[in-house]
């Protein structure tokens, strides 16, 4: 197989072990990666190394999962701040430093958009119900320890990459959260807003070749073209790496 035609290798973080025995990541994700033409490769936290990771990889993917600690982006803990995880928070954000600055093609889900965005100096809010209200459920709690997905509508900013990707202004979403975006830093930019609340949404790089994030869970729509282009444009800019030589890739 030529070069041209290998399929590029997509990094997807997992949440940590954290007092299990476990790494972890919904198959889900594997799925959008492997439907989209990628190679996906599981990164469990804590290698030493994060270097010699992104040497190897074309597109990376910084998954959903628990809070981020709060005393990263000058916050405080909140009554419902749950599965913080040092050894994650400390991998992801030097992954996401890397990426950036090596500009990998990198797409951020749920936690991974809020990762980001604290790995350049921006903050989060802890609790959206409490700024926002529950006129949104962005994540369903039917009863106590029990949360499920919840559905709503976002608004894309028009002329934005996001928009150009999923070709909706407005769009129904799958979300699975209780923290949103409270600062943008710099080089970021808002690109979509949640249409009944006006939480953030997603984000994307101003100057990074493919760098967005997105509040919702676009592969948990699997069946919904506009969501799937996500993961298709992410690994179509990972493919059009692979193809770059090693030190300019790198570089």
């Amino acid at each position: 197989m030529t070069q041209s035609l290998k399929a590029p290798l997509v990094g997807i973080t997992t949440s940590g072990r954290n007092g299990a025995t476990a790494f972890s990541l919904m198959a889900i994700y594997v799925d959008a990666v492997r439907a989209a033409g990628g190679v996906p490769v599981m990164l469990p936290p804590g290698e030493p190394d994060p270097e010699a990771i992104l040497d190897r990889l074309d597109g990376l993917i910084l998954s959903g999962g628990g809070d981020i600690n709060p005393a990263l982006y000058n916050g405080t803990a909140h009554e419902f701040t749950y599965n913080i995880d040092r050894e994650r928070d400390e991998s992801e954000l030097a992954l996401a430093h890397l990426a950036l600055d090596r500009d990998v093609p990198v797409l951020g889900i749920c936690r991974g958009m809020e990762l980001l965005v604290v790995a350049c100096g921006g903050t989060l809010i802890a609790h959206i119900p409490d700024e926002y209200g529950t006129k949104v459920n962005h994540r369903l709690n039917p009863s106590p320890g029990l949360l499920y997905p919840s559905q709503h509508y976002v608004r894309v900013a028009p002329g934005s990459r996001l928009a150009g990707i999923v070709g909706n202004a407005e769009l129904a979403v799958v979300s699975w959260h209780h923290q949103a975006v409270r600062t943008i830093p710099p080089g970021w930019r808002v690109v979509a807003h949640s249409v009944e609340d006006n939480a953030i949404e997603a984000v994307e790089h101003q100057h990074c070749g493919f760098a967005i994030a997105v509040q919702w869970h676009p592969e948990l729509s699997p069946g919904d073209t506009s969501h799937q282009r996500i993961f298709q444009s992410l690994v179509a800019a990972a493919r059009q790496r692979s193809q770059l030589p090693f030190q300019e890739a790198i570089a």
